[in-house]
């Protein structure tokens, strides 16, 4: 039986926590950069194995890394509501592939939680092959449907529930504390640096019990 390794001892939980600090959000690209469908294929692969609900696997895929279907799929998709003034990626910054998620109206007992721990795998799984990943749920379903032509009979009784949005990154993104005003938007500064508030340990980790080391912020 392997021994557990503490936090601080395990090189493995220090490049996974790295991982998934880095693994923000990311809404500009190096559109020019493609990313191969194999690329696309591995990351579902991942996905497909994670934990799911009754281990229904309600989840299912649509690939593109066609740059006229890119094209198709763009104008359908919502970005960044904070960023009042901001409409979205300009030509040359917009994502060079994408991955639909879609799920099986017949039913699964935790649809939302299948559909959260499949897209955190991509998105890791993007990270760590040098790629960038916006989740987005605000678009136009009935579009992306015909742009990515799940607006067949065959594909009808399946939900389109989320769009991964994937390319080399072209943004600098940032973590940030919450500040004193408690203010947990994400802006941008004038550089053009992404800026995204996380609480901290202290304000989320209510409670603890037991004895061992306790981690300082």
């Amino acid at each position: 039986m392997t021994k557990p390794q503490s936090p601080a001892q395990s090189p493995d939980f220090a490049a996974f926590a790295q991982t998934v600090r880095g693994a923000r959000t990311c809404r500009r690209f190096r559109e020019s950069a493609a990313v191969s469908l194999a690329t696309l294929q591995a990351l579902v692969d991942t996905a497909r194995v994670c934990p799911s609900g009754a281990n229904r696997q309600p989840l299912r895929y649509a690939a593109c890394a066609d740059p006229a279907r890119n094209a198709a799929v763009f104008p359908h998709l919502r970005w960044a509501a904070y960023l009042k003034d901001w409409g979205g990626p300009l030509p040359g910054e917009r994502p060079a592939a994408y991955i639909a998620v879609l799920c099986d109206k017949k039913g699964s007992p935790t649809p939302e939680i299948d559909l959260g721990i499949a897209a955190q795998t991509i998105q890791l799984g993007a990270h760590a092959l040098g790629l960038g990943c916006c989740m987005i749920g605000a678009f136009d379903r009935d579009g992306v449907r015909a742009a990515l032509g799940l607006d067949t009979p065959n594909f009808a009784n399946l939900d389109l529930v989320l769009v991964l949005a994937l390319g080399v990154p072209a943004e600098t993104r940032v973590l940030d504390a919450v500040g004193d005003d408690g203010d947990i938007r994400y802006h941008r500064d004038a550089d053009g640096a992404h800026h995204v508030p996380k609480r901290s340990l202290s304000s989320v980790l209510l409670l603890a019990h037991g004895g061992g080391d306790v981690m300082t912020e």
